[in-house]
C-alpha cells in the first residue's frame, strides 16, 4: 500500500446527499472481502481488516462523495453482523462469484431486501477463475432474482483468455484495462454479439421509466437519448425497481471505477432511504424522522466492539442531527419492554458522554470531527451503550424502533475450566451479550449461551479463550425433566426426635394421584378428629411442595399431583412447624417409593421453512426425532413451512443438523409447548 494511503484524511462530509451507505453481501467465498480491498486500493486508501466473522466499514470518497461500504459475514451463523449492516445502509450489493453461483441463504436475503424496499445491484466477480461464467451467473441471478436483474456491461477476454476490459451495453463503448484505463468506442464485432442483450437491458429500464409514453416510442423504432436512459436506470435503481448486474475482476482491477460511478450516481443518498420509527423512552410515538444535520440527535448503535484493554468501540449511524466528540448523549435500550425484540441484554437508560469520532483505516482509527445525519462513525467510550441502543440528545430522548433478529436456537452449556475464572467468566459473558444481539445467556442449573450455529459458538468460545483469557469446557445441555406420580399411592412420614430434652414429633399420612398436564399441586385437608392440628396443616403442605421442588426419585421437581392429607399424629409439647414440615416431605417420598413414578420432558412446537425439495427428508428426520408433524403449507419462494411437536431435547442441535440437511436453505423456529410422558424406555435409564 502506498505511503500516501496511509497518511490520506479521513473522508469527512457535511451533506447528506453526497453519503451512500452501501452494505456488501453473498455467501462465504463469494469474493466480497477481496473486493473491498480492490475498492480500497482503487480509492488509495488501507482497507479493513479482513474478518469473516464480523461487520466491517470501508470509508473513502469517489466524485466528491463519502461511501459507507459495510462488508457483512457470509456465514449463516453471524446474521446479527449482517443485519446489522442491513439496519445501517440504504442499499445492498450482492456480491456473486462467476464460479460457484448462489447458495439459499442468498435467496433469502434477496427476498428479505424485497420486503422492506432496499435498492439492490448485484456484482459477479472472479471473472479470472477457472471455471468462470459471467453469462451463467447472471443467468442463475435472473431465475432466483427475478426478470429485473440484467446487466450494464459484459466482460471482454483478452487473447489469453484474461478479463482485459468491458463492454458497456448503453453507451455501446469498451473500457479498456489492457494498459490503464481507456474508453474507445466499440466495434462492430461487439455491437453485433450483444444485440439481444442491449435490447433487454433498454427495455427493462424503459418499463421502469416513469415517462409512460417512453415505450411507445421505443418500439416505433425512435432511438431513445442516452442521457434519458441513464437518468431513468438511476432512477429505478435508486427506489428499488431495477437491479444492474455489474462485473469485476478485483485482482485486475477491471471494473472497480464502474462500480464506484454506479454506487455514486444511482444508489440512495439517505434521504431517499425510509427512516425507521422513532419513540420517547416511555413508549410514546415521535414525530417521523427527517435526515437533516439541523435536527434533533437520534442515531443508533449497529455494532460495539469490547476490547480488554482499549475499551467499548460502538459503530453508529446517525439518523438525523450531527454527533460531535466530547458531547453528552441520552442512551436509550427498551428493544424488550415496547418491541418484544429480544436485545441480548436488560432494558436500560443511561447519560454518557460521547468520546473521540473516527473512521475505521486499516488497523488504525481516523479521528473525524463530526458525523452528520446519513452517516457512519466509531465512537468511543461509550461504555454502556449497547448493540442495537439509541444516541439522542439529553434534552429530547428518543428510542429508535429496533431492527428484527432470528432467535439463537443452539444452546451450549459451559463451564470455567478453573474455578478461579468464574467471576472473569460471567463479566466476559457480559461484555459479548452486550456487542453481540443474537448470542443469549441463559442461567439455569448450567450456563447456557444459545448461538446460532456452530461457527457462532466457535467464534463465542474463542473470543473468550483469546480476548478475555478464559478457558471453558462445555457439556450436554440438560432439558428441564419434570416428575410426576403415573398412579395413585399412599405415604407415611413420621419425624419423632429427642434431643437435649427438646422433643421434635409429627406424623402424617397422605394419598397422592396424578392430575392433568398443567394442574400443579392441589393439596386436599381431610383430617379428621384434629389428628393433626390445624395451625401445623399449612406446615405438612410447605413439606410437601419443598419436596416436589427437590424431586423424588431422579432430582427433577415434580409437577401435576393432588396430595391429600388423611390422618397424623401429634405431641402437646414436642410437635411445631418445622417438624410437620418434615414429616410432609418424608410422607411424599415414601409415596413415591411405594407408587409409579413418570417423568414429563419439555415439548417444542417446530416450524421449519425449507425448500421444497427438502420437505421429504426434513420430514423424515422430524419422525426419526420422535416428533409428530402437524401439518404443512406452501410459502413464497419455492418453499414449505412444516409444523412439528417435538420433545425438546430431540433438537438440541437441530440448527446445525437442519443447515448440513437442507444445504443451508433451511430455518426453524421452536417454542415450548408443554410437558408429556417421556417414553418407559428412556425415562427407566434416568430413573435407575
Amino acid at each position: 500500500m502506498s505511503k500516501g494511503a496511509d497518511t490520506a484524511p479521513a473522508p469527512v462530509v457535511a451533506d447528506p446527499a453526497r453519503i451512500r451507505n452501501v452494505v456488501l453481501v453473498g455467501h462465504s467465498g463469494a469474493g466480497k472481502t477481496t473486493l473491498v480491498e480492490a475498492l480500497a486500493r482503487t480509492a488509495g486508501v488501507p482497507a479493513p481488516e479482513a474478518d469473516e466473522h464480523a461487520l466491517t466499514l470501508l470509508a473513502l470518497l469517489h466524485r466528491d462523495t463519502k461511501l459507507n461500504l459495510l462488508d457483512a459475514p457470509g456465514y449463516a451463523d453471524f446474521v446479527g453482523e449482517l443485519r446489522a449492516g442491513l439496519r445501517a445502509a440504504d442499499a445492498a450489493l450482492f456480491v456473486v462469484s462467476a464460479v460457484d453461483g448462489l447458495d439459499p441463504a442468498t435467496q433469502l436475503l434477496w427476498e428479505e431486501c424485497a420486503a422492506v424496499g432496499m435498492p439492490r445491484a448485484v456484482v459477479v466477480t472472479k471473472l479470472d477463475k477457472e471455471r468462470a461464467d459471467f453469462d451463467e451467473a447472471v443467468a442463475i441471478c435472473q431465475r432466483v432474482f427475478g426478470d429485473g436483474v440484467l446487466p450494464l456491461h459484459v466482460p471482454l477476454l483478452s487473447d489469453e483468455g484474461d478479463v482485459a476490459g468491458l463492454y458497456e451495453l448503453l453507451a455501446q463503448q469498451v473500457v479498456d484495462y489492457s494498459s490503464g484505463r481507456a474508453v474507445r468506442p466499440a466495434e462492430h464485432e461487439h455491437v453485433d454479439a450483444t444485440v439481444d442483450a442491449r435490447g433487454a437491458l433498454l427495455e427493462g429500464i424503459i418499463a421502469e421509466s416513469e415517462d409512460e409514453t417512453l415505450m411507445d416510442r421505443y418500439l416505433a423504432g425512435e432511438e431513445i437519448d442516452l442521457a434519458l436512459l441513464t437518468e431513468d436506470l438511476e432512477k429505478a435503481v435508486a427506489r428499488g425497481a431495477f437491479y444492474p448486474v455489474l462485473a469485476a475482476s478485483p485482482t485486475a482491477g477491471v471494473g472497480l471505477v464502474e462500480l464506484l460511478d454506479l454506487v455514486v450516481a444511482a444508489f440512495p443518498t439517505p434521504a431517499e432511504h425510509p427512516m425507521p420509527a422513532v419513540w420517547t423512552p416511555v413508549g410514546a410515538p415521535k414525530d417521523p424522522l427527517v435526515c437533516d444535520p439541523a435536527g434533533p440527535l437520534v442515531a443508533e448503535v449497529v455494532k460495539t466492539v469490547s476490547d480488554p484493554y482499549v475499551g467499548r468501540t460502538s459503530l453508529v449511524r446517525v439518523f438525523s442531527g450531527t454527533l460531535l466528540p466530547d458531547t453528552p448523549v441520552h442512551v436509550s435500550g427498551h428493544a424488550a419492554t415496547f418491541f418484544g425484540a429480544n436485545a441480548g441484554h436488560a432494558d436500560h437508560d443511561v447519560d454518557e458522554r460521547v468520546g473521540a469520532l473516527s473512521v475505521p483505516s486499516g488497523k488504525q482509527q481516523r479521528p473525524v470531527p463530526s458525523a452528520v445525519a446519513g452517516d457512519i462513525v466509531a465512537v468511543s467510550k461509550l461504555s454502556r451503550a449497547e448493540t442495537g441502543d439509541t444516541l439522542s440528545s439529553k434534552e429530547d430522548p428518543a428510542l429508535v424502533e429496533p431492527w428484527t433478529m432470528p432467535e439463537p436456537m443452539l444452546p451450549v452449556a459451559i463451564s470455567a475450566r478453573a474455578r478461579a475464572d468464574e467471576d472473569k467468566l460471567a463479566a466476559a459473558l457480559g461484555r459479548l451479550v452486550a456487542e453481540d444481539p443474537t448470542l443469549r445467556l441463559e442461567q439455569t442449573a448450567q450456563t447456557v449461551l444459545w448461538c446460532m450455529g456452530e461457527a457462532h459458538r466457535d467464534a463465542v468460545l474463542g473470543k473468550l479463550s483469546g480476548r478475555y483469557g478464559v478457558s471453558v469446557d462445555t457439556e450436554p445441555v440438560r432439558v428441564s425433566l419434570r416428575e410426576t406420580f403415573a398412579s395413585t399411592s399412599k405415604g407415611h412420614g413420621r419425624h419423632v426426635k429427642q434431643s437435649g430434652g427438646h422433643g421434635q414429633f409429627a406424623v402424617c399420612d397422605i394419598e397422592v394421584e396424578p392430575l392433568p398436564s398443567g394442574a400443579g399441586l392441589e393439596f386436599v385437608d381431610k383430617v379428621v378428629g384434629g389428628a393433626v392440628p390445624r395451625q401445623f396443616i399449612p406446615s405438612v403442605e410447605k413439606g410437601v411442595r419443598a419436596a416436589m421442588e427437590r424431586g423424588l426419585v431422579s432430582g427433577y421437581p415434580v409437577v401435576d399431583i393432588r396430595v391429600t392429607l388423611v390422618d397424623g399424629k401429634a405431641h402437646a409439647v414436642d410437635s411445631s412447624d418445622a417438624a410437620f414440615q418434615i414429616a410432609g416431605s418424608l410422607a411424599l417420598k415414601d409415596a413415591a417409593t411405594n407408587g409409579s413414578m413418570a417423568l414429563l420432558e419439555p415439548v417444542d412446537l417446530v416450524t421449519v421453512t425449507v425448500p421444497d425439495e427438502y420437505v421429504g427428508p426434513v420430514m423424515s428426520d422430524l419422525s426419526g426425532r420422535r416428533g409428530r408433524v402437524l401439518g404443512q403449507s406452501p410459502v413464497d419462494g419455492g418453499r414449505t413451512e412444516i409444523s412439528a411437536e417435538v420433545p425438546a431435547q430431540e433438537v438440541t442441535a437441530y440448527a446445525v443438523d437442519l443447515r448440513s440437511l437442507s444445504h443451508g436453505g433451511g430455518t426453524f423456529t421452536r417454542e415450548y409447548a408443554r410437558h408429556e410422558p417421556m417414553p418407559g424406555q428412556l425415562a427407566a435409564k434416568l430413573l435407575g
